[in-house]
Order: C-alpha cells, then structure tokens, then sequence
C-alpha cells in the first residue's frame, strides 16, 4: 500500500505527466471545457423550466419527479445509447452530462421559489406589479440562493461524471481512467481519480465561497 502510494506521488509530481497533449494539464482542460459547456446548456434549459413551475405553480410534479430521474439516471447507459443512434462525437457525451445536471437545477430553482414568502408576492401585486416584475424583482432575488446551490450541485455532478467522455474515446482525466485499466496500471487509475476528485473538491469549495459572498448580508 505504501508503494502503491509513493508510486502515485510520483506520477502526480513527475514534470512528464503535465506537458504534452496527453498531459495533465491539457486532460484537466478538456475536463473542465466538457463541464462546464454541459452545465451552461442544462442552465440553459432548466432555469427557465424551474422559474415557470414554481411561478405558475403548474408541472409539480416535473421538478419532484426529476429529482427521483437524476438519481437514477444510468448515465453510461444514455452515452451508448446516443453514441449508436448518432455515431462517434461528443455529443453522446453532452446529451449525458445535460441529462444529469438539468434535474438538480429544476428541483433546487423550483425549490428557490416555493420559498417565496407568499404575502410577500401578495404585497408586490398590490403595488401594481405584473406577473413578469414580481418575477423578475421579487421571487427571482429571494430564490437565488437556492438556484445557485442548484447550479453549484449539478456542476459538481458534471465534473464527476465527465470521465465518461474518455468512454467513447475523447479526452479530459477520464483518459487516465481508462487507458489504466485497459493497460492495468493502477498508478495510472488512481491518478485519474484523485485528480477528478481534486477538481470536484476545488470547485465545490470556490462555489461556495463565492455563494456565502455573495449573500453574506442575507445572514448577518
């Protein structure tokens, strides 16, 4: 165990293993260009679907329900799926990642804005405003944290998973994964894991202090 340890130590610190276009720092690109591409376009899409269910308060049951989905979604299965039905491409790939970050989005958006306080919108509409406004100036401000715990779930999620691009032959640290286990080095498959979690872990902590930043005044 601890040469297996030491052995890693030195795959992580040896300057052969970050240059090159199969060098660390070119995989934890690729990793974070899938991640965060994937999760821009599952915000895309279950930002507005979130914000209309919990305003309407119509579809409920979507954002309970795609709670449930998110958990249970086998995301290797929908790569291959996809990778059959439209060939060799990343978007197998994408359509995967979206597919795993859009449920916590919805459920944490629609979440954000069922805690509305409802004599608080009752108040904004009587002032006048329209549906859109207390939207907008009203439901939208107050449900904020919560959409950006979402936000910050569903990109840790995608970091996490974005090892399956290596799947269908791409990049990102994934690679390190598979090409281990294809060469059965171990030092190499732990590797591609540690660093994996050591972004997931990194970006969780930036997240989060950027989110108790920016509502500090909301708990003081």
């Amino acid at each position: 165990m601890y040469e297996l340890l030491e052995n890693l130590g030195a795959w992580l610190a040896g300057g052969e293993q970050w240059s090159g276009s199969d060098g660390i720092a070119t995989r934890l690109a690729e990793h974070l260009q899938y991640s965060l591409l994937a999760t821009l376009i599952a915000a895309a899409i279950g930002l507005p679907l979130g914000l209309l269910i919990g305003h309407t308060g119509k579809g409920a049951f979507v954002a309970i329900n795609l709670a449930s989905f998110g958990r249970a979604l086998p995301t290797v299965g929908l790569v291959v799926l996809v990778f059959l039905a439209g060939g060799l491409s990343m978007l197998p790939v994408y359509v995967a990642l979206v597919a795993l970050a859009v449920p916590a989005i919805v459920t944490n958006t629609y979440a954000g804005m069922t805690a509305v306080d409802p004599d608080v919108k009752d108040a904004a509409r009587g002032q006048g405003m329209r549906g859109h406004q207390v939207l907008r100036q009203v439901e939208l401000p107050l449900a904020l944290p919560l959409i950006m715990t979402g936000l910050r779930l569903a990109l840790i999620q995608v970091v996490a998973t974005a090892t399956i691009a290596a799947y269908v032959s791409f990049g990102g640290l994934g690679r390190y994964v598979f090409d281990g286990l294809a060469q059965r080095d171990l030092v190499q498959v732990l590797g591609g894991a540690v660093l994996v979690a050591v972004v997931a872990v990194a970006l969780d902590l930036v997240l989060s202090g950027l989110q108790r930043l920016l509502f500090r005044h909301r708990t003081a």
